[in-house]
């Protein structure tokens, strides 16, 4: 039994891209292929339809998320004691670190799929309070060739009315990442599935046009014609 593969994780991001070596297809070509990741089922579905419909052996799989810069980001405590002041910041770091864990645990949970399927993979994971943003400042630094990511599982509301609602992040990539995008639907609970979550009739599956290398870091276009949703 070959032992899985290496699991690597970057919970800053430094200021130039880390050196990888990349495969060969036997076309001679290859890519880079994000998976988003949010922790959410949303996700797991879209690493999972990933590895069961789009890559393909010599592709360089990285497992993207980008957690909150604190996990009280946000919060509103009111007046602080300053007696309280030091244990205040000992139980902030202790929650950062449990958070911390949690997130790399969850992370190499979403990544099964791909250990099983024996695709060789990084997990990437950075802070920013802004996840949109830093998603596509990721996605250029790595130079991708294409990201997946699921339809819903960043900040959408389920709303009967807006069955097809993309979340504000995915939306927000669709239009601003210089790499093509592909969203995954979620199937709804209306949707028939099959043994494993999946649906039980087949998707039509769209293909996604790939770019060479050296167009990776160009600029992008509030109107990315490379942007596909699977449903």
């Amino acid at each position: 039994m070959n032992p899985p593969p290496p699991v690597h994780i970057q919970l800053s991001s430094p200021g130039f891209p880390p050196a990888t070596t990349i495969t060969p297809t036997p076309d001679g070509t290859h890519r880079k292929v994000a998976i988003a990741v949010d922790l959410s089922e949303e996700s797991a579905f879209a690493v999972r339809w990933a590895v069961q419909n789009y890559l393909r052996p010599g592709d360089t799989v990285i497992l993207l998320h980008v957690r909150p810069t604190s996990v009280l980001y946000g919060a509103d405590w009111g007046s602080v004691d300053p007696n309280d002041a030091v244990s205040s910041s000992e139980s902030q770091q202790k929650l950062e670190d449990d958070f911390d864990a949690f997130t790399t645990t969850k992370a190499a949970d979403l990544a099964q799929p791909l250990v099983e399927a024996q695709f060789p993979f990084k997990i990437h994971i950075v802070k920013d309070h802004d996840m949109k943003e830093r998603l596509c400042l990721e996605v250029e630094r790595l130079r991708l060739s294409v990201v997946i990511m699921g339809s819903r599982g960043f900040g959408a509301a389920k709303r009967a009315s807006k069955v097809g609602r993309l979340g504000s992040v995915t939306d927000y990539c669709v239009h601003h990442c210089v790499c093509p995008v592909v969203v995954v639907r979620y199937p709804d609970d209306s949707d028939g599935l099959g043994p494993g979550g999946e649906p039980d009739n087949p998707v039509e599956l769209h293909p996604v046009p790939e770019e060479d290398q050296e167009d990776f870091n160009e600029g992008s276009s509030d109107d990315n014609d490379d942007a596909h949703e699977i449903k």
